[in-house]
């Protein structure tokens, strides 16, 4: 795999209450073209400050963070995000045009059709080919989620960004959203960056698993997952792989 993204020398600091406070220190870290890397540790570690660094929708205090060797310095659509709110879709468009909406609104696309056909295709990727005309309040939140994700995938971003999407949904659920990211991977070979506090969900997607610590947010570790795919949270090696994580998260 070939580098996409690198990450030099990144320091944030926040200010509250008059006091500057560091949140991230001396972030170093490189993300490979082709590869799923799950940002993994406790509440309060900076995990989704480093995400909204990468969005570009915050800039680093010291440092930089480069795209395909371009410094980030705003929102672009090689770069979409998919958030945990499970509220993201436009909810007077139904799900078919909420797909369509950021097709239409950057100009991807020769035509109405070819937009059509695009958001349909995306759809059948997520499994909600039978809901296109089903609004946000008729679905479930896992449904929201994976539209959320056709919508995000349309655009054909470089970088898919995942801040804890499937957090507040409950464990059936998230499986299948998990084994549909794989899926996803699978058939486009996207790079994707999700973030996550769940160590069974880090070593079910990751190609490498980045270990956070908090006050500041710093890279403990960078562990490289091997596990055969798919994954089975039984077995004995998976087992094995999530007490090293979990005893490097309460070292």
């Amino acid at each position: 795999m070939s580098m996409i993204l690198e990450i030099k020398d990144l320091s944030k600091y926040f200010i509250a209450e008059n006091e500057k406070l560091l949140v991230l220190d001396n972030i170093n870290m490189t993300v490979n073209k082709g590869e799923i890397l799950c940002i993994l540790g406790p509440s309060g570690c900076g995990k989704s400050t480093l995400l909204n660094q990468i969005a570009g929708f915050d800039k680093p205090d010291i440092g930089y963070i480069k795209l395909n060797k371009t410094i980030i310095s705003k929102p672009e659509l090689n770069r979409i995000m998919v958030f945990q709110d499970l509220n993201q879709l436009f909810p007077w468009k139904n799900v078919l045009h909420n797909v369509v909406f950021p097709l239409k609104a950057n100009k991807i696309g020769n035509s109405k059709l070819e937009r059509l056909k695009k958001a349909e295709k995306y759809l059948s990727m997520v499994k909600l080919e039978d809901f296109h005309n089903y609004y946000p309040h008729q679905l479930s939140g896992g449904m929201k989620q994976r539209a959320a994700i056709a919508r995000a995938l349309a655009i054909n971003p470089e970088i898919l960004l995942m801040d804890e999407p499937f957090g507040s949904l409950d464990i059936q659920i998230r499986t299948s959203l998990q084994k549909m990211v794989i899926d996803i991977w699978q058939k486009t070979n996207i790079t994707v960056i999700f973030v996550t506090h769940d160590i069974q969900e880090a070593i079910t997607l990751s190609h490498r698993i980045v270990v956070m610590d908090k006050n500041p947010g710093r890279i403990k570790n960078i562990i490289n997952n091997t596990l055969p795919r798919p994954r089975n949270s039984i077995d004995s090696v998976f087992s094995e792989m999530y007490k090293k994580v979990y005893n490097l998260l309460e070292e």
